[in-house]
Order: C-alpha cells, then structure tokens, then sequence
C-alpha cells in the first residue's frame, strides 16, 4: 500500500475530490487528506479576507459551503501539514489546489502542485489555439488572466463556483459554445466530472479537468 498526502487550503476531506480520483489511484493507494482552514469556523475564517492585492483562493468547507480568502494566511498551516504527512510516511503530498503558490514549502517528498502541470500541459496540447479558462470567483479573473497569459493566447475568462449550485456553470457554458477557442481549462480543483462532460457536450470543445489530471500524473510516479 503507498501513502500519498492530500492538502486542501480549505477543509478536508475533500469528498467531492475524491469520487473522481480514488478510482484512478486504484486500490494500492491510501489517500491521507488535512486541510489549510481544518478547525477553524466560518467566524475565523472571515479575517482572512481578501484585500487589494491579496491572491485570491477559493475553496470548500467540511460543511459543503465555500468561501474566499487570501492565500498568505493559509501558507504556514500548509508547511506544518506537509511536515504531518511526512511523519505519516507518505511518499509524495499532491495540492487539491490550482493558485499559484510562492516558493516558501519545504519537503522532503515531492510536493505536487496541480498548476505547473496544467501550466506546462495547456500549452503543449493548444498550441494553435485561444484558451477559454473558467475560474470560480469573480475577483479571481484579473489574476487568472494575468496568469494564463503569461503561457498562452487567452480569448476570455468566465467566473462560475463548481459550489453553488446556482446554474452559473451551465450559463457559461453556453456563451462559450459561440468563442473561437477549442480548449477550455476549468482552473480549479472542485470542477467535477460531471462539470467537465456538461461543459464539452455544451460547447463542443475539449476540456482539462485539474483534478483526474492531477491524479493521472501522481500515478506516473507510483504506479
């Protein structure tokens, strides 16, 4: 049995993630998961708010809801999260998470971030074309632009929360179906199976869904 570490930078576990990538990781895996806001409450959690300038995350809690918040205040709950896991014997730590994270963690096991995959994928395969990026908040579409661009031609950003429920994805979805580009990336860890098969019966196009990418590329290294 190998021992992989999960980190969510909201509340773990992450039952939504793990219906999708357990069956990839199959049964010679043991997913261990702890969260950078575990213990805290809706109350607490309110004073990592977001200012001008913060990067912008936005994640699940253990109770279903979602909320935004700056990534500075999750950083060092992450480093002794990692330090945990390796002491748990695990042989590689995947972050549930596509921010872009500063160069501040240390490990002693590889540390797998699922945004230098998809930065180093994205381009490969679309190449010849615009990319379509959607991302789940509203003011994390400057940050999301800026960071897309740096790689490849973006044609347009859209804002749905693969956590509300509130029929915003299947909205984008259809103003997409009518943009140039033929690759559309769902830049965040809670976008679902399910989100993805919608969006690419919807536009017509080819969808990146982070987390089975993640998990595809974790069983690289064990399998």
């Amino acid at each position: 049995m190998v021992k992989i570490g999960g980190i969510t930078v909201g509340q773990s576990p992450r039952v939504d993630i793990t219906p999708d990538i357990l069956p990839i990781f199959g049964d010679n895996v043991e997913l261990i998961e702890l969260g950078g806001l575990d213990g805290l409450t809706h109350e607490e959690i309110e004073a990592f708010a977001p200012q001008e300038g913060d990067y912008v995350l936005v994640s699940k809690m253990k109770d279903g809801s979602s909320v935004r918040f700056a990534e500075k205040y999750v950083l060092p709950r992450i480093q002794k999260h990692i330090e945990t896991l390796e002491e748990q014997g695990v042989s590689l730590i995947a972050m549930f998470c596509t921010g872009n994270f500063p160069d501040v963690f240390h490990s002693n096991v590889p540390l797998i971030f699922p945004s230098k995959i998809l930065e180093a994928f994205v381009p490969a395969v679309a190449d010849n074309s615009k990319l379509i990026v959607v991302t789940p908040d509203e003011k994390q579409l400057a940050q999301s632009m800026k960071k897309w661009s740096a790689y490849i031609e973006v044609e347009k950003v859209f804002y749905a929360s693969p956590y509300t429920g509130d029929g915003r994805l299947e909205i984008v979805a259809e103003e997409i179906k009518h943009l140039e580009g033929k690759f559309v990336v769902l830049d965040c860890m809670g976008y679902t199976k399910e989100m993805k098969d919608m969006f690419a019966r919807v536009t017509g196009k080819k969808v990146i869904l982070p987390r089975t990418l993640l998990a595809r590329n974790i069983m690289e290294l064990i399998d």
